[in-house]
């Protein structure tokens, strides 16, 4: 079956968001242009690297000479829900970065998860015209609507439970058992 492809040029929209309440959140990537919205579930680690990795991709076209906001434009901070109907259209597996200089914008892909036992599509073969492989969501936006995404993910990311100061893992509301105590409950 030929892989679904979900191309956004310069989307209306393009956010992370959650569902649900922290310690059971479901993180998702989102994509709107006019009527048309798609969603994909990703993991909250997924979107802590892609805000850490865009950020760090907008310091170093800025270093380059490209025209890159240093700080988010003023009034352009995301506070809105997440557009509805949200239907999950894959679990996302895998994610690619880039910048396309010629027409300076910075391009996300996400990946659908390929089930175990079935086969990847070679990268090197990637083409329009490719009959399986995984579902696409391609995303490409200029740095302005980068940093806009790069401020949302990380407040959103930062929004979960509270760390144990000892480990670092995340604090339940009735405490969690703490490797670095000996198991004792923190």
């Amino acid at each position: 079956m030929p892989p679904r492809i979900f191309r956004f040029d310069a989307p209306d929209r393009f956010t992370t968001g959650t569902v649900g309440e922290p310690g059971n959140r479901t993180f998702f990537l989102q994509a709107r242009s006019g009527p048309r919205v798609v969603s994909v579930v990703v993991e909250k680690e997924q979107v802590a690297v892609l805000a850490d990795r865009m950020g760090q991709l907008l310091e170093e076209m800025r270093t380059r000479g490209v025209d890159v906001p240093l700080e988010l434009p003023e009034g352009s901070r995301d506070t809105t829900p997440l557009d509805e109907p949200l239907v999950e259209q894959f679990r996302v597996g895998s994610m690619v970065l880039t910048w396309d200089g010629e027409e300076r914008e910075i391009v996300v892909e996400a990946r659908a998860q390929v089930e175990e036992g079935e086969e990847a599509a070679d990268d090197a073969d990637d083409d329009d015209d490719a009959t399986d492989g995984p579902d696409v969501l391609q995303v490409r936006m200029p740095a302005e609507a980068a940093r806009v995404f790069v401020d949302r993910a990380l407040r959103v990311v930062s929004a979960g439970r509270p760390p144990c100061p000892f480990c670092g893992l995340p604090l339940n509301s009735e405490g969690h058992i703490c490797p670095r105590r000996n198991g004792h409950i923190h």
